[in-house]
């Protein structure tokens, strides 16, 4: 809190008024090895009364940590530790979330699947953590007007019109009973984001037009500021 409240002082010295944002990142380690321990209850019971603090000086609060694990690949681990890191901050009411998707190995490494995995975990959070709507149309009057007690509700007209978005359907998550689940190569999460999302977005990625003597500008300034502050033994991806 003094560490934070410091630094949103001296913004406002130097630009009174600019908007701040208060931020937290609170993590365990793992006692017999030292290596942190993202994803467990300490990190989430500690992060959830945070913003408590930030609603006090009536600031933004981003919270640190969305879909964190210690896990090493995209596994059941990985899955439930990033559920409980992403929820905490939900449940919150987090304004900024970062590392929200694709992180793994306590964030030393990413990958495609598991960003894919995480992006499902956003989204069903984010349909469940919608204010739920009470009028005729969500309530189905029509329908039990229609239907009449005891009735069949799947083929009333209510039904039929609203059946394709009435419920969250996953792009990732399988539905099919196990029989078809095998005939179509019996694909687990991480086969599924590989094969079906994450290859085809990328194949339909198009790069944002760049003005060329912006992106000239840009790599002159990139490569000059790497020799100043003598990084040109690591030289940056594509650098000449």
């Amino acid at each position: 809190m003094a560490e934070v409240l410091t630094g949103i002082a001296l913004i406002q010295l130097i630009r009174p008024g600019a908007p701040c944002v208060m931020g937290s990142f609170l993590s365990a380690i793992d006692m017999q090895s030292g290596s942190p321990s993202f994803g467990g209850p300490n990190r989430s019971s500690g992060s959830m009364p945070r913003a408590s603090s930030p609603a006090a000086y009536r600031l933004p609060w981003r919270a640190g940590g969305g879909t964190l694990t210690a896990s090493q690949s995209v596994d059941a681990q990985a899955a439930y530790e990033s559920l409980n890191t992403l929820l905490a901050a939900f449940m919150a009411g987090a304004n900024v979330v970062y590392q929200s998707a694709g992180w793994l190995e306590s964030g030393l490494v990413t990958c495609f699947e598991k960003f894919v995995l995480d992006i499902e975990l956003l989204q069903m959070l984010r349909r469940q953590f919608t204010p739920v709507t009470f009028d005729e149309e969500s309530l189905a009057f029509s329908a039990h007007a229609e239907i009449g007690p005891g009735g069949y509700f799947l083929g009333a007209e209510h039904t039929l019109t609203r059946f394709r978005e009435c419920f969250w359907r996953p792009e990732l998550a399988s539905t099919e009973n196990f029989e078809r689940w095998k005939r179509n190569g019996s694909l687990d999460a991480r086969a599924r984001a590989e094969k079906k999302l994450w290859r085809a977005a990328l194949e339909r990625y198009e790069r944002p037009p760049l003005d060329d003597a912006i992106h000239a500008e840009l790599s002159e300034f990139v490569e000059r500021r790497t020799r100043e502050l003598g990084d040109d033994l690591f030289p940056l991806p594509g650098a000449a």
